[in-house]
């Protein structure tokens, strides 16, 4: 089944005072995967039920291809969902839960049944469609869920943080699989999460959110490496915002004019890891902990707010040695450091 795009236009959602979606416009291209990034509060699930239909917008519109659905019902939207808590029935075993949605559309029995196997066997579930709800585990509970939204063959999947619930290592996996239904399917699919790493690992693209607005959009890489703003690039991982001045050019070009990011593993304590176009940054120890796969250094520039420098432990050298009180030159290459217009350290 050919995807389609998605158009949201000029949505806006207020609950009295508060409001949830700010003039949010966004364009999702056909089979694409994009993340809805944000911190609670910032819009994200607000955004995806008013596109599910369960929300109401006060203002703006849905387009899927060139079709509004708007003011359609859930059900008329052509749209799969997977919910937080899956939402599976209990009092239903493996197989009904995956075939209610045919049976709302009055499929054929016999065509449910041969579809709903189908799209067990798509998640990897063969041999459970009897199996109680109850008697499965978190991660086979997931696998149901996807499913059962995609056994009617939608057009779009959303999916509202449907990892949440996992421990790590079933995450993990679980990224790993919605991923390659998705690129199997080629559905266009709309992906809510708070999780950074989450969003970078699965993404086509991610649309950062924050207070009700969408604050950048684009790949992963450019999302980490180039922040438009202030709150992107401390959101995404350890950014050290630098006022003008802070940093020197190897070269002896002197120091910076604009508030810079710097991520804290950009960061290496041998300049010649960086290159002569790199900078340097010059300070006292204040802290440092292990972390297993690298250190983690707490540096106070001259005159300047602490910096977190994070350094591989394969890489490490002598940091186990470094004291707190001790001067330390940490180098950056110019390709890490990232200029933010308008920001202020």
């Amino acid at each position: 089944m050919k995807s389609l795009p998605i158009t949201i236009d000029s949505v806006r959602k207020a609950y009295g005072s508060y409001v949830a979606l700010d003039d949010v416009s966004l364009d999702v291209r056909p089979g694409e995967f994009l993340t809805l990034l944000g911190p609670s509060g910032s819009g994200k699930t607000t955004l995806l039920m008013a596109l599910a239909g369960f929300v109401r917008p006060d203002s703006g519109k849905f387009l899927l291809g060139d079709r509004d659905i708007t003011r359609l019902a859930p059900n008329r939207r052509d749209i799969g969902i997977v919910f937080q808590n899956y939402a599976l029935f209990p009092h239903m075993n493996v197989l009904a839960n995956v075939e209610y949605p045919l049976a709302l559309r009055k499929t054929p029995k016999a065509e449910a049944r041969r579809r709903a196997l189908e799209a067990l066997a798509r998640v990897k579930l063969e041999g459970l469609s009897e199996r109680n709800i109850a008697a499965l585990s978190g991660g086979q509970r997931q696998r149901v869920a996807l499913a059962r939204a995609i056994v009617f063959e939608p057009r779009v999947m959303l999916m509202d943080e449907p990892l949440s619930a996992l421990d790590r290592n079933l995450r993990e996996t679980m990224q790993y699989e919605i991923r390659r239904l998705h690129d199997d399917l080629g559905i266009t699919t709309i992906y809510v999460t708070h999780d950074q790493r989450e969003a970078l690992t699965m993404s086509d693209r991610v649309a950062v959110m924050n207070s009700g607005r969408i604050q950048q959009i684009d790949t992963p890489q450019q999302i980490y490496d180039r922040p438009s703003t202030r709150f992107v690039a401390e959101f995404m991982g350890e950014a050290n915002i630098l006022a003008p001045g802070s940093v020197r050019t190897i070269d002896g070009g002197g120091a910076s004019r604009e508030t810079l990011m710097i991520r804290a593993e950009s960061f290496h304590l041998d300049a010649k890891f960086v290159g002569q176009d790199g900078v340097a940054l010059d300070g006292t120890l204040r802290a440092k902990a292990f972390r297993g796969e690298n250190w983690l250094l707490t540096l106070a520039p001259d005159g300047g707010q602490e910096v977190l420098v994070c350094i591989p432990s394969a890489f490490a050298g002598d940091c186990a040695e470094l004291a707190a009180g001790q001067r330390l030159t940490v180098y950056a290459s110019a390709a890490k450091v990232h200029a933010i217009p308008g920001a202020t350290a």
